[in-house]
């Protein structure tokens, strides 16, 4: 069971390490192990979305990094969007993305619901959301805490902020928010002032695990899912950002990880995100789709189950 504490201002979970100490930092930064990535990866031409999909059809384009337009029963979803060139604070500086977005705020159809599952700059694209909001207007939902950055977005967004435990309802899904094992940051200061976490979306075909950035740990967060809303019709799974272990595991799942998180949710479909488009680890630029169709192997998953698509691409989902 994984416990969440709030003294007042910031929040943590119960014996689990979030965000790295200094000296952890400076120890990483120094050792050496960094892949180099491509300055530029080509994105293939697809076509482009269809504008939404109606009743219990489910169709999934991966964008880039961990966001993804979900399409159903009418409704358009977009996780975590991020569309900047870099994740930073400011322009010049920064994480730089290898991969282009494959879909714009422009070329996106119409945006109906945000799901923003915490505030750092790799998930939480200010920018995306001021471009967003003006051309689409959509609702977003996102744990407590960070509705007073998103509105530095937009003012007119309609912002629900949820508890872990909590759900919401808009254009006739259920959304609940569930735990994740990560942490927040946005400002010098304000580390864990701001909830983090994952979602599931009730939808008239079968839910959607959206599990935004998670460490694995005991597997607890994707079997309480399981037990809770059943079997998912579509999970997606980030198997990216994962090196050192020693590092990142408390934040970041490796690709064998997500496949046991795959098996745990007993997913019927999982879709992989958080790789491929921005250097924040010392993993190469392919390792992450490597290891997982190696892991798919070991765990002797059927990988049809566990999809690697190419940016752009709209996988329909049975």
């Amino acid at each position: 069971m994984v416990k969440l504490l709030h003294d007042g201002r910031r929040f943590r979970i119960e014996g689990h390490r979030g965000q790295a100490g200094f000296r952890e930092l400076l120890k990483w930064q120094m050792n050496g192990e960094r892949a180099r990535w491509p300055s530029h990866a080509g994105n293939q031409t697809f076509a482009a979305p269809p504008e939404q999909v109606e009743g219990e059809a489910l169709k999934a384009t991966w964008i880039g990094h961990s966001t993804v337009l979900l399409q159903t029963d009418g409704i358009n979803i977009l996780t975590d969007p991020f569309l900047s060139s870099r994740a930073s604070p400011v322009a010049f500086a920064g994480p730089k993305r290898a991969r282009a977005p494959a879909l714009t705020a422009e070329t996106l159809p119409r945006i109906d619901l945000i799901l923003l599952s915490h505030n750092h700059y790799d998930h939480m694209d200010l920018r995306a959301l001021r471009q967003i909001s003006r051309l689409h207007q959509p609702h977003v939902v996102t744990p407590v805490g960070n509705a007073r950055w998103i509105r530095r977005a937009s003012s007119t967004f309609k912002i629900d902020e949820l508890q872990w435990g909590e759900s919401t309802v808009t254009g006739g899904l259920r959304i609940h928010l569930t735990p994740a094992l990560h942490w927040s940051k946005r400002g010098l200061f304000d580390a864990n002032t701001a909830l983090w976490g994952a979602f599931v979306v009730e939808a008239p075909g079968g839910h959607i695990y959206f599990a935004g950035d998670t460490g694995f740990g005991t597997g607890a967060t994707f079997s309480a899912v399981r037990e809770r809303f059943g079997r998912p019709r579509l999970s997606l799974l980030p198997i990216g950002a994962y090196e050192p272990r020693w590092f990142m595991a408390p934040q970041h799942m490796n690709p064998d990880e997500a496949v046991k998180a795959h098996r745990l949710l007993d997913s019927r479909t999982s879709l992989a995100i958080h790789h491929g488009t921005i250097q924040l680890t010392d993993e190469a630029i392919g390792a992450p789709a490597a290891a997982l169709a190696t892991a798919l192997t070991d765990q002797a998953v059927d990988p049809s189950r566990f999809l690697v698509p190419d940016a752009g691409a709209v996988v329909t989902i049975d």
